[in-house]
Order: C-alpha cells, then structure tokens, then sequence
C-alpha cells in the first residue's frame, strides 16, 4: 500500500507540474482539507480549485526528496519553485504530510519556509 500511495502522489504532482488542476483534483476526495500551517486552511475540492487558479500563474516545479509512508498518511519533503503573478519566481522548502482516505488525498498539512536569496 505505502509504494501505491507514493505512486498516486507522484503521478497527482506530474499532473499539478503539467498545469492540469482538474487531473490533480481527481485524485483528491471532494470534501479534501488543505492546511497550510500557520496561514490558511482550504475545505473541498472547490476551495482547491480556487486557490490553484489563484496561485498557480504557472505550474510549479517540484523536486521532491523524501517520500515516506505510515498508515493513511504519507510525507513528502522537497523543494517548491513557484512564480507569483508579478512573474518573480520564489523558492521553498516544504514538509507535506498527506492523509489517504482508500486510494484518494483527503487531507493536507503543508509546512512551507521560504529560502533565503
């Protein structure tokens, strides 16, 4: 189960990397919850939807580092670079801990730390 897992979640960011929101969104349940830790949280695929027509100006690059899977959930470290809608590209470091519900994301708790220029 953890390697199915990793390989949804990979196959789920191939899609986001791609700018396909609504293949990413099928792999998400429709009553998913996203928490960025310390900001803000997203309740369902709709609040989703909204957020990465909002913030995704271009489809973020990722490179993930470390996959690791326990039970329903599955952490996923790495490195995020994402252009904001002035056209400048930030860089992140993030901590992702994803909670399955059978074989769909249902839920999010994103740590994100900018990186120093």
């Amino acid at each position: 189960m953890s390697a199915q897992r990793k390989e949804l979640l990979i196959k789920a960011n191939e899609a986001i990397s791609t700018g396909d929101h609504e293949g990413f969104l099928e792999f998400c349940t429709e009553d998913t919850v996203w928490e960025f830790i310390g900001d803000k949280v997203l309740e369902g695929k709709q609040s989703v939807r909204e957020y990465m027509a909002e913030n995704y100006h271009e489809p973020p690059k990722f490179n993930v580092i470390d996959l690791i899977a326990e039970g329903d959930l599955l952490t996923a470290v790495g490195e995020i670079s994402i252009k904001d809608k002035n056209g400048t590209v930030l860089h992140y470091d993030y901590c992702d801990v994803w909670r399955f519900a059978g074989d769909k994301l249902a839920g999010l708790r994103a740590f994100v730390v900018a990186k120093q220029k």
